[in-house]
């Protein structure tokens, strides 16, 4: 009874921010405001610390511009994690747009919506994430293309990351920078996840989102370390598979670091 009492005020207070916050960001993107980029990084935060997820950042985000992170995509609450940490925009799919709450969200935050299966709109898709880059914004690609367990890195798509090329004219050095991030979700309620727990935080794509998050929600709180690796610079020499190819590498090594409990401290 006192699980379902904490589920429902941790809801209500989320409903409750969102209902605050989102007047502030419709006028924010109407007149294209700064306020429209931040606004989304408090949202983040909130929402972390309401569901109970706390993040330990290792290494750090890259200052130079234009950026592009690449990620490892385990979950939807990778989203919340790498929002709370910094201003960023997401590349999703398309069908995202049209999902029940998470589709608003997303549209408030000015999400990228890509149609993979018609070629004939890439052209614009890529130029739209070039121009944001270029427009200082940090643009968020999870390369897999989909959710895993949590557990492993999927295969990268190698296709989006063609929107770096389309940046380097709108660079001020011809240099875009492109970041590796490894998301691992460690801990449950302060114990180590483990293989067989991991799909708490995992969200593999045949697994219903409601009851998903009801069992997000009834394990209280996440531990998750987000490593910061460095970046590669892609400028007009690059080759968009290599460089794909090199960052599924570095965020592999990451990912199996921390949850082999590997890496340095």
């Amino acid at each position: 009874m006192i699980t379902w009492i904490r589920i429902v005020l941790v809801l209500s207070a989320i409903a409750l921010m969102t209902f605050v916050l989102a007047p502030l960001q419709i006028v924010g993107l109407v007149f294209d405001l700064k306020l429209r980029r931040r606004l989304p990084r408090l949202w983040h935060r909130m929402a972390c610390w309401l569901l109970g997820i706390r993040i330990h950042v290792h290494g750090e985000l890259d200052r130079r511009r234009p950026l592009m992170i690449a990620a490892n995509h385990a979950s939807w609450k990778d989203i919340l994690v790498l929002g709370a940490l910094a201003d960023v925009v997401y590349i999703a799919k398309a069908e995202v747009a049209d999902w029940p709450v998470f589709g608003t969200l997303s549209k408030l935050q000015k999400t990228i919506y890509v149609v993979r299966e018609q070629k004939r709109t890439t052209g614009d898709q890529v130029g739209e994430i070039a121009r944001r880059m270029a427009d200082g914004e940090i643009v968020v690609l999870f390369p897999e293309g989909t959710t895993s367990d949590g557990n492993r890195m999927l295969e990268v798509k190698s296709s989006l990351f063609g929107a770096a090329a389309a940046a380097l004219p709108l660079a001020p050095d011809g240099i875009v920078y492109v970041q590796p991030v490894a998301i691992a979700y460690m801990r449950v309620q302060g114990m180590p996840m483990g293989r067989y727990h991991r799909p708490i935080a995992g969200w593999p794509g045949d697994v219903a989102l409601l009851p998903h998050l009801l069992g997000v929600l009834k394990a209280g709180a996440l531990d998750v370390d987000v490593t910061f690796g460095r970046s590669i610079e892609y400028d007009k020499t690059s080759k968009r598979k290599e460089v794909s190819s090199r960052i599924e590498v570095m965020i592999r090594h990451m990912l199996l670091e921390r949850l082999r409990g590997r890496h340095k401290r």
